[in-house]
């Protein structure tokens, strides 16, 4: 019986070390788990900044193939960054989802618009850890006033259709990232700019081809209610707000007979006061001066025309045809983001090659010669600079 009673007593003791010992190994074995490590590639000298230290991009990726991404170029030590999401959240299994529509910083955060996996991802600006994510189907672009972000949603499935919905707009607590009230606007609205207390909204009708929107939506942001709809053009997009009150407003056209345009809005009137004759997919607004870049489609001549321009917003007119100056606009295939450094005024255009393959950012100097060039993700197209360090 003693022998017994010990052997029984020694069983279990083997059988206790022997399950502490297979927890230790699950856990090991799940904190052992392949971390993707993001690419580093030194592309050119430090370089002096007293606000600006880095600019985040975010690749779109193609739709239905989950590679959107995030890349990270540090100015002040010459160093650029591809794909920092997954090493920063391995914890994340689908990463950062399908297509990437916009990114922009605000308070301390970085949130990036996930157009068809339906949700708006929001990152610690200085590490891009994961601090939450809001659910909003079919979002497309997000901006900011005071302690609000302001998310544009088509609000239905990603299909044409003819008698696709109205769109809406999705206000959200910056702090608790939750949503607090919608407004609906037009078809398919895109970005937007908030100025004197209300909210304005370029809506495209892109789904209910041919017969697109033509509208802006004014929101007031005290009732978040629209309070009144500006007749403008077809299928509006980018929105860029100047020092002086005016709104700019990009028309895509129909890509057939009627061409792509950028319009002018008074927002103390809400009236269009004019137009710039000229195409733009992409315009970033520095200072006084607005630059915009395109490669528009046509359909009927079945090609596209580049576009690199400089509107000056206090003289009102274009005042640069092609900000590149040293021919090396010929090698970007497909223009589609740009961006402006405030404080260096370097010039970086994104190059989306053939839409299937990894990419490239060009930095130019203000005088527009190239400086350098490096590979990114899959069709980058959108900027965030940061004055904060990224670690």
């Amino acid at each position: 019986m003693i022998y017994r009673r010990t052997y029984n007593t020694y069983t279990r003791l083997l059988l206790v070390i022997g399950a502490v010992c297979i927890l230790f190994l699950l856990n090991g074995c799940r904190r052992e788990l392949p971390v993707l490590e993001s690419e580093k590639e030194y592309i050119t000298y430090p370089t002096e900044t007293r606000r600006v230290k880095g600019l985040f991009l975010l690749n779109e990726g193609n739709m239905g193939s989950n590679k959107c991404t995030i890349d990270y170029f540090n100015i002040r030590e010459g160093y650029y960054l591809r794909n920092i999401y997954p090493e920063r959240n391995p914890e994340i299994v689908k990463e950062l989802g399908d297509v990437g529509n916009d990114l922009q910083i605000h308070d301390g955060k970085l949130y990036a618009v996930i157009n068809c996996s339906n949700f708006v991802e929001v990152m610690d600006v200085r590490t891009a850890r994961h601090l939450g994510s809001i659910s909003i189907p079919n979002c497309r672009y997000i901006t900011f006033s005071g302690d609000k972000a302001y998310v544009s949603s088509y609000a239905g499935p990603v299909q044409i259709d003819p008698n696709a919905r109205p769109g809406k707009v999705v206000e959200i607590d910056t702090e608790t990232l939750q949503i607090t009230r919608e407004v609906t606007v037009g078809y398919q609205p895109e970005e937007m700019v908030a100025t004197g207390g209300r909210l304005y909204v370029a809506n495209s009708g892109g789904y209910r081809f041919p017969d697109y929107d033509r509208t802006v939506s004014v929101i007031d942001l005290d009732s978040f209610q629209v309070v009144d709809t500006i007749d403008v053009a077809i299928n509006l997009h980018r929105m860029e707000l100047d020092r002086y009150g005016r709104i700019y407003v990009s028309s895509r056209g129909d890509y057939y007979g009627t061409g792509a345009d950028v319009f002018v809005i008074d927002s103390r009137t809400g009236t269009v006061t004019g137009n710039l004759e000229i195409s733009a997919n992409e315009m970033y607004l520095c200072g006084d001066s607005i630059y915009l870049t395109g490669s528009g489609w046509s359909y009927t001549t079945q090609s596209n025309r580049a576009t690199y321009a400089i509107y000056d917003t206090k003289q009102g007119r274009i005042v640069s045809d092609n900000f590149i100056t040293d021919g090396t606009d010929q090698e970007i295939k497909l223009p589609y983001g740009v961006a402006v450094n405030p404080e260096t005024k370097e010039i970086y255009i994104s190059d989306a090659t053939d839409y299937v393959t990894p990419g490239y950012l060009y930095c130019f100097t203000p005088d527009g010669k190239m400086k350098w060039k490096v590979r990114t993700g899959d069709i980058p197209g959108h900027f965030a600079f940061t004055d904060e360090d990224f670690y």
